[in-house]
């Protein structure tokens, strides 16, 4: 891990229920207007179909992308630029297995570098990213509602958590 990464700090975290899709687009506006965001490194976590695609698709229209947003299932990222120049990168680590794929591809670059990092299936990728500064957990119940967790690991998530609670 790189040494410019964020120390981790005790973890703090905060629930919420997003009942539709409209919640989902809800928070992630509310989120993409936080300035802390711009270089924050977000993991999502759930099941599949839990919506984790479905929150960063909303999220990066929140940021400006426009057109085809499409899921790196087998491109592993999917790299973006908002209008305002901010570099997004979007990974699903999901079928990443090999460990050289991290260094080949300029993972590790990546992550050391500016910009806003978004990675599903982060635990398939262990030992290679850094902590997150936040992590949304989302959890889908029996009625198509999502329980979602947000932990913040790094001081720079504990601003974005605090943000977000506000």
């Amino acid at each position: 891990m790189a040494a410019n990464h964020p120390p981790i700090v005790e973890t703090q975290s905060a629930s919420l229920t997003w009942r539709s899709e409209e919640d989902t687009d809800a928070f992630a506006r509310a989120l993409a207007a936080l300035p802390a965001l711009r270089n924050a490194f977000v993991a999502l976590h759930g099941d599949l179909g839990a919506g984790k695609t479905t929150f960063v698709r909303h999220l990066l229209r929140a940021l400006g992308i426009a057109g085809r947003i499409k899921s790196p299932t087998y491109a592993v990222v999917e790299p973006h630029e908002a209008p305002d120049g901010l570099a997004i990168y979007h990974f699903d680590f999901y079928r990443f297995n090999d460990p050289r794929e991290w260094e080949d591809a300029g993972f590790r670059d990546i992550f050391a570098g500016p910009g806003l990092k978004l990675a599903e299936w982060p635990d398939n990728a262990t030992g290679h990213i850094p902590p997150a500064d936040l992590a949304i957990h989302i959890d889908t119940m029996t009625d198509d509602t999502r329980t979602v967790t947000l932990r913040a690991h790094t001081a720079h998530g504990q601003t974005l958590l605090a943000a977000a609670q506000a």
